[in-house]
Parts: C-alpha cells; sequence; structure tokens
C-alpha cells in the first residue's frame, strides 16, 4: 500500500531532502522527516509554509502534482494593502503574468486565520494596511500566488498553503508530519 505523509512545512526550510553543494546548508525536509522512500509531490517555496505532501508512489506523486489533474490547492495570503472588489475578481477571472494568463482561481477575503507566529516574523508597517485572502488554485507556476497578487498590486507578505485536494493542513504544528 502507498504511503502518504502530510507535512506541516515551516517558513526558511527548503522543500528538498538534501541542500548539498552551498557554504551554508539550509534546513530541508531531512531535518523533519526520517522516512525512506518518500518524496514531496510537488513543491513549497522556502519563503512558503504549510501543507507538503510526500509519497513513495510515483503515480500517485504525480496525480498531486501534475496539473493536468486539476487538483485543487488552496492558500491563505496575507497580502499587503486590502483589495477590492475589483482586484478580487481579477484573479477570479485570471492574471497576465510574465508566462501567460492563470487559470481562473477561487479568491475571497477572510478574516485573519489563527496560525503559528512565525520566525521571523512578517514586516510590519503601520502606514500600510494588511489582510487576508484564500486562494485556490488549479495549477502551480512558480512562485504563482506571489506573482498574481503583485500583479493585482497586492504583495505577499505571508503565505500558508492550507489544502491540496482533499488533504489539510488541520492540526499540524509547523514541521509536524502524519500519515493520511
Amino acid at each position: 500500500m502507498p504511503r502518504l505523509i502530510l507535512f506541516n512545512k515551516p517558513y526558511d526550510v527548503l522543500c528538498q531532502f538534501t541542500d548539498k553543494g552551498t557554504d551554508t546548508p539550509r534546513a530541508t525536509l531531512s531535518d523533519f522527516i526520517d522516512v525512506p522512500g518518500v518524496y514531496p509531490a510537488g513543491r513549497l517555496d522556502r519563503d512558503s509554509e504549510g501543507l507538503v505532501l510526500l509519497t513513495d508512489d510515483g503515480r500517485l506523486q504525480a496525480r498531486i502534482a501534475d496539473p493536468r489533474f486539476k487538483l485543487d490547492k488552496t492558500y491563505w495570503v496575507q497580502v499587503e494593502g486590502e483589495p477590492d472588489a475589483a482586484a478580487l475578481e481579477a484573479l477570479r477571472r485570471g492574471v497576465r503574468l510574465n508566462d501567460g494568463m492563470t487559470r481562473p482561481a477561487g479568491a475571497e477575503r477572510i478574516d485573519p486565520p489563527e496560525l503559528w507566529p512565525r520566525d521571523p516574523p512578517v514586516r510590519f508597517r503601520k502606514s500600510v494596511p494588511d489582510c487576508w485572502i484564500a486562494l485556490t488554485l488549479r495549477e502551480g507556476r512558480n512562485r504563482q500566488v506571489r506573482r498574481m497578487t503583485a500583479a493585482v498590486g497586492h504583495p505577499t507578505l505571508r503565505l500558508v498553503r492550507r489544502r491540496v485536494g482533499e488533504w489539510r493542513l488541520d492540526g499540524l504544528a509547523p514541521g509536524a508530519w502524519r500519515d493520511a
């Protein structure tokens, strides 16, 4: 039976098992997960947090990571400023990025979620408000959420992946993992 692990990737951790070839090695999945034969199904940037799925089954890995399968991924995104209805509608319709139009996405303002403190903390500016949105994508381009929010005038301050398909982050502390 294939193994599937749900992991809450902390901020500043690489979504890979080694960081060889660098003068100053950075934290990787191997600092948290000592399970042989599992690999991440998709990636999450070093400066993003939240749900990463790992499996030992190549077909399951492809089904989770490949955009052809249109597996929804939901992110909680703290953005600079307060997006108005037009900015949210632009995210819903799709945003033009330098590599083309994004697919339509789910986008809505949400109350600030109850999350763990981030280390280091997000920078706050007294003169610039911020708010949270939930963004649901059905594709996975490089740094897509950050590029989309910037394209509508609201740079991302904090990004937490909450859900991938049917799997949710619920109850997992940063750096913790469990079998699905």
